[in-house]
């Protein structure tokens, strides 16, 4: 049977650390929609605002991961990684043309790109470590994707001027965004959801 998008995800739904938070209803109702469309903007805010200032490249990650984690274990359906990926880049985008704050290209990339990544990574995952390394991975593959953005802006002159040149940022770069996505996505399902060992009950996917 085909799952129909923005139906309850079993395993999130079933896993989460904040149950008394989630509607049960295969309908997504306009308070869901709102809470996810917020997640995203969360984010971005996150994102533009709180700097962690670790110096590492591609720490930036969880900002944008931690929020849209949160946004599944409330509101636990398919494809509203997507929804609050479209909050994340469209607040990213306002606060850019507005001047308020400055976006860099691989932050907006990631915004823009995690959600849809936790909806595939997601899609027929089952609980326990399923269900982490599916957070992981597409906390990798945002980074990743955010990596190639700034190597390619770097090599084209776009990053700007006081940024460190590609020759000198790229081999500390591609390990520190590899390992920063990785942890990014296991931080945040840990914070997020339970882990459901073999003795769990096991989450029923459609296909």
């Amino acid at each position: 049977m085909r799952t129909a998008a923005l139906s309850v995800h079993a395993a999130l739904a079933q896993d989460t650390r904040l149950p008394s938070l989630v509607r049960g209803d295969q309908r997504l109702h306009m308070a869901e929609g709102l809470f996810l469309v917020g997640a995203g903007m969360a984010a971005a805010l996150a994102t533009a605002f709180f700097e962690l200032r670790l110096r590492i490249p591609g720490h930036a990650i969880l900002r944008a991961v931690f929020p849209m984690a949160l946004g599944l274990a409330v509101v636990p359906r398919r494809m509203a990684g997507s929804l609050m990926a479209l909050g994340a880049a469209g607040s990213a985008a306002w606060f850019q043309a507005a001047g308020a704050a400055t976006v860099g290209l691989g932050a907006m990339t990631s915004l823009a790109v995690a959600g849809p990544l936790l909806d595939a990574a997601l899609w027929r995952s089952t609980r326990g470590w399923r269900l982490y390394a599916g957070f992981a991975l597409a906390g990798l593959g945002a980074n990743l994707a955010a990596l190639a953005v700034r190597a390619t802006a770097k090599a084209t002159g776009l990053d700007h001027v006081a940024a460190r040149p590609l020759a000198e940022w790229w081999l500390q770069a591609v390990v520190s965004y590899a390992l920063c996505g990785l942890l990014a996505g296991l931080i945040s399902a840990a914070v997020c959801f339970r882990f459901a060992g073999r003795s769990g009950a096991r989450a029923e996917e459609d296909a």
